[in-house]
């Protein structure tokens, strides 16, 4: 017998009220420091079950989603790269930096925060060009050294943040002397220059903006990010579903 409107409202309500009810896990990755990761990880109570599926806290994401798809719906705040990227392309930079700029520190806004230009250059590797995946990953590096010939100068930001006193990690220096070396150097650093370490709360850039930039320059898969067997899908796939329990 058919359902009547309000039976399907009911079901429809009571479907959605047990997704919520899944227990959504969080890998030891996002506890560590919070608690001790060497402790057996407290169980749940017995009720309800694992999350397998979307997450129904999160905004439902396209079968096939877009590098845009993921700013719009898994990204943070994303105003210091757009504003990044804008400064880039008013300096006349090519628009293969300008890309950089506008994905440099993705995996802060979406994945993880700690050597987060390693992290974002994995993540871009398979769609980007190499220049551009490089310059992403060394820009972690430089960021800390001064460079006077392009006028980057040491972030006073850092200075308050981390004290005047901070040392790099060793492997942050060895990083820096590889970029050094490379022919590479200069788009790995325009990045630098152009990063924004405040940005302006009164200026507005829209993502459709770098419309033609990433339409040229980014291999965005017919499957989506995270569908198309590359070896970072499953770090999209991570950041579309996060607590996910597989």
């Amino acid at each position: 017998m058919a359902m009547s409107a309000m039976e399907r409202a009911e079901a429809a309500e009571h479907a959605m009220s047990a997704a919520l009810d899944r227990i959504a896990v969080k890998s030891v990755i996002y506890t560590s420091g919070e608690r001790d990761p060497r402790e057996p990880l407290p169980r749940p109570a017995d009720q309800g079950f694992y999350l397998m599926g979307a997450d129904p806290r999160l905004a439902p994401m396209p079968l096939r989603p877009t590098l845009f798809d993921f700013f719009k719906l898994r990204f943070g705040p994303s105003q210091h790269m757009l504003q990044s990227a804008r400064l880039a392309a008013k300096n006349g930079v090519g628009e293969k930096i300008v890309l950089a700029c506008l994905l440099h520190d993705i995996a802060i806004t979406g994945f993880i925060r700690s050597d987060h230009g390693y992290w974002a250059a994995q993540l871009l590797e398979p769609y980007v060009d190499p220049e551009v995946s490089w310059a992403i990953r060394y820009h972690q590096a430089l960021r800390f050294y001064p460079d006077d010939s392009v006028g980057y100068e040491y972030p006073a930001l850092y200075e308050k943040l981390f004290g005047p006193d901070y040392q790099p990690e060793p492997y942050v220096e060895q990083a820096y002397r590889e970029a050094r070396a490379h022919k590479w150097y200069m788009s790995a650093r325009l990045i630098t220059v152009n990063d924004l370490y405040s940005f302006d709360a009164n200026v507005r850039v829209e993502l459709e903006e770098f419309t033609d930039v990433v339409g040229r320059h980014f291999r965005q898969p017919a499957e989506g990010l995270g569908f198309d067997g590359s070896p970072s899908a499953h770090m999209w796939r991570t950041i579309i579903a996060p607590t996910r329990y597989l």
